[in-house]
Order: C-alpha cells, then structure tokens, then sequence
C-alpha cells in the first residue's frame, strides 16, 4: 500500500474512534450541546487533517527512520532501566519547560511558553466540553456537579473560589495567550531578520487568529457579566468563525510542529544511546558498537557512530549518496568545517582568479 493509502486508512480510523468517543462520552449525544457542533465539526476535521498529515510526514524516509529508531530505543526495556531519568528530563526539556529555547533568549522562551500554555490548557479545556464529555449540573440551592463521560468527578459551590476558577478558566489561559502573542508579534515588528524572512500567511495569520480568538473570549465573558448580554450573539458568532479558521488552519500551518515535538523525545533517547555506544562501548539491545566517528581530513571527533551510519543509509535510500570520487569517501565522513572548505577547493578548481 502506498504512503498516501496508508494514511487514509489511518485516518479514516482514528476519525471513526473520535466519533466514537463523541457518541459514548456524550451518553448518545444526550449531553452533546447543539450550539456547539460548529466547533465539534471544525475539530473534528482538524482531527483527521492532522493525523493524516502526520502519517504522510513519517511516511518519508528521513523521519520514518528516526522516528522508528528513536521509538523502538525509547520503548526498549533494557534502555528504559539504563536511561530511567534521561526520558522524564527529556519530556521536560523538549515538551514541558522547552529549555531549548530558553538558550537562545529568556524572552523568547516566555513568550513561547505563555503561547503554548495558553493554547494547550485552552485545547484540553474546550473540547471535552465541545464533544459533550463535560458537563455541569445545578445542586440546589448553590453547588454544581461536574460530570466526566457521565460520571460524576467533583461538586464544588459557585461562589466559592473554586467555582470562579473553574467557570473562568479560559479567560485566564485567553490573558496567558494575549500576552504571549503580543510578546511575538512585538518582536516580529521590530526584528529586522524576522522581517526580511517571515511571511504573513505561515507566521503572522496563526498568531493573529490567536489573538482574535483569545479577544472574543474575554469579550464574551465581558458581556455576559458586565454588559447584560449586549451583543453576545454577536461575538459568540465572530468567536466560533475565528475558532473554526484556525483550528481549519492547524494541520497547514506553523502550529502542526506541536504534534510533531512529541517525537523528539525518541530522538534525544536515540542520540544519547549512540553516543555512550561511541565513548563507553555500551551498545543497546541488537544495536552492534561502533568505532568512534571522525572526520576523514582533520581528524575532528563527530557527533556518533551510529548517527553518522543512519544518516548514510537514509540517504543511500533517497537516492543521494554524495560521493566525492576516489579515495574521498562521502561527503558525509567530513565535519562541518572541513565540508565548507572542501566547497571551497572545488569552486576554487572550477573557477581559479574568478572564484576570489
């Protein structure tokens, strides 16, 4: 079966299990709200969008093989018993606290995390609502119930400040985003590498759907509490047209590397195993030692063994050997530096006095 029929089928079932869960979670749709079914439908297809894409993503050859090679290392008992903290510091440093990004600018990192915090709380929050999987019911004279695919999980009173931050949730996680797009856009207006490279349809239209999104929530609860409804068909209709485009938007556009990240947990448990394969010669589970990599022309240590042979073999598979004849060997036996001035020798044979 090819690629693409591979991922139509796989998308076809994880859409039928999301249905599914619709229907039981909701107890038949007897909880499913009415009102909501242009943000269950749009969700939905989000759904779908986004795990067919992400099949076809680890259909190609690069990411199939390290996704493969990062899971089945990840998965592995024996590396589990060996690696045991390297995976939960790996999921906080790639996933959770993204630290990565911190090393670049405290700023920057902030304003990824109110973005993402504020996007993933808002995600966890309204679709089980959405799908009918939460509800609340009034115990008299001042309680609630909330209930979980129809069981009861918890009765708190409304006044009380549980009750408040329950009800208001996303207004809390819509200032979080404010704040964290504003910080994003701010930057992208005044960065002058941002501003020669960006494009508005990939990098600014998610972040202003964000921003609109986030507005029409709080304008909405604005409204409710303070304006006696004014306008609140209004705004709940501009809200879910917004809610609608982007979630349309999520498998096309920039936001689709969230479901993407989580595999880079695999690949930092990979990358980890090769090294201590090269420097201590502990080889994991079926996985024969290798000598320790170095560049062929200075004699630079690289990065693995093992990392150096898989890119090699994924590359052989995509048809690119790069061979540079004789006795040279692949362009890939090289470091960085040595690659550079190895362009450089070749531009300078081909053109001599031109090339300087």
């Amino acid at each position: 079966m090819s690629t693409r029929g591979r991922a139509a089928v796989v998308t076809a079932v994880v859409t039928v299990i999301t249905l599914a869960l619709v229907f039981i979670g909701s107890r038949g749709f007897r909880d499913f709200d009415a009102a909501l079914i242009g943000y269950a439908v749009a969700t939905v297809f989000a759904i779908a969008a986004l795990t067919y894409r992400y099949m076809l993503w680890l259909g190609r050859p690069p990411t199939g093989h390290y996704f493969r090679a990062g899971w089945s290392t990840f998965l592995s008992w024996e590396n589990f018993r060996r690696y045991t903290l390297l995976v939960p510091k790996a999921i906080w440093t790639d996933l959770i606290g993204q630290t990565f990004i911190r090393k670049r600018s405290t700023a920057r990192w902030l304003t990824h995390q109110a973005i993402f915090w504020g996007v993933v709380l808002s995600v966890l929050v309204t679709v089980p609502l959405t799908f009918g999987w939460v509800r609340f019911t009034l115990v008299a004279p001042d309680h609630y119930t909330a209930w979980f695919f129809g069981f009861p999980v918890l009765t708190f009173p409304i006044e009380a400040g549980v009750g408040f931050a329950i009800y208001h949730v996303l207004d809390f996680t819509a200032v979080l985003l404010i704040a964290g797009v504003v910080a994003a856009l701010w930057r992208r207006i005044r960065d002058k590498g941002l501003l020669t490279t960006q494009r508005f349809g990939f990098d600014l239209m998610p972040l202003i759907l964000l921003f609109a999104i986030a507005i029409t929530g709080l304008a909405l609860t604005a409204s409710s509490a303070w304006w006696g409804g004014s306008f609140y068909w209004f705004i709940a209709l501009v809200h879910q047209v917004v809610v609608v485009l982007w979630l349309i938007s999520l498998p096309f556009g920039k936001f689709f590397h969230i479901v993407e990240r989580p595999a880079s947990v695999g690949v930092t448990v990979y990358q980890q195993v090769a090294q201590d394969v090269e420097y201590y010669g502990r080889a994991a589970p079926r996985t024969p030692a290798l000598a320790p990599a170095t560049c062929r022309r200075c004699g630079t240590r690289m990065p693995s063994a093992r990392f150096i042979s898989d890119l090699e073999g994924v590359l052989a598979e995509l048809g690119q050997r790069y061979e540079l004849g004789g006795e040279q060997g692949l362009l890939q036996d090289y470091c960085p530096t040595c690659k550079r001035v190895i362009r450089a020798d070749g531009y300078y044979t081909l053109l001599r006095r031109d090339f300087l």
